[in-house]
């Protein structure tokens, strides 16, 4: 049996880590676009047991189809009046004086949430429940039937489910507009929560190009480098012969 020269055990020794590098990047970015595309709620100024203005980030998943309308489970809330939203009709639903669904759908002749893009469905209301996270699922329709239903929870200490259910965290109250200092807020400071979740949502996006790029910038290294470490081990493999 032949030993291995020392020029071909270090070409092996490049080549495994590389392709390792190659790997990684790959999953970094395609990672990074899966997990942009959930749906998520956000509600940074809202606390437990408190009013405010909620914000659904909705990204068109389908190939095909407009986004035409959202669903969304509310826990009970005293009050919920959805914002009014050009080419959109909103729906509250009640039981026993209690909001427990808002329904957004596209008028007819609407684009709705085109291919490629995502749309923001915005509600005001409260009180909260008094807790540190609460589920809000979401039922998500397309032109063509399809439906994704986000109501998936998602464990503590285990990994996010396929379709997680749009979670808020919610800060403890401070006792300083509880009631009707965040309610009074919720009702004048529409235009800041509009930006805050605008900027949320870039900021995502901004973090999952960030993630997409470096994993393909890492990837691409450890391709060239492999190339060149098999180039290096032919080409000892040929001097051996030749001697």
């Amino acid at each position: 049996m032949k030993s291995s020269s020392p020029r071909a055990t270090i070409a092996r020794r490049l080549i495994a880590p590389a392709t390792a590098a190659a790997v990684v990047g790959l999953a970094s970015f395609t990672g990074a676009g899966a997990a942009s595309a959930h749906v998520t709620a956000n509600a940074p100024t809202v606390t437990q047991g408190g009013y405010g203005v909620v914000t659904f980030v909705v990204p068109n998943e389908s190939d095909a189809a407009a986004t035409t309308a959202l669903r969304v489970t509310l826990p009970g809330l005293t009050s919920a009046r959805p914002e009014v939203m050009p080419g959109w009709k909103s729906v509250v639903t009640k039981k026993d004086d209690k909001v427990t669904e808002i329904t957004w759908t596209a008028d007819p002749g609407s684009p709705g949430v085109p291919v490629g893009q995502f749309g923001q469905f915005r509600f005001s209301g409260g009180p909260f429940p008094e807790q540190e996270t609460v589920e809000l699922p979401a039922l998500q329709t397309y032109a063509d039937g399809e439906t994704a239903d986000w109501n998936q929870p998602t464990p503590a200490d285990g990994p996010e489910p396929e379709k997680p259910a749009p979670t808020l965290t919610l800060a403890p109250d401070t006792g300083e507009g509880h009631h009707g200092g965040s309610h009074s807020a919720s009702t004048t400071g529409t235009a800041d929560e509009s930006d805050t979740s605008e900027s949320s949502a870039s900021s995502e996006d901004s973090a999952a190009r960030w993630l997409g790029g470096i994993g393909l910038v890492v990837g691409t290294l450890g391709a060239v480098i492999g190339v060149a470490a098999l180039t290096a081990l032919r080409r000892n493999g040929r001097g051996g012969g030749d001697a």
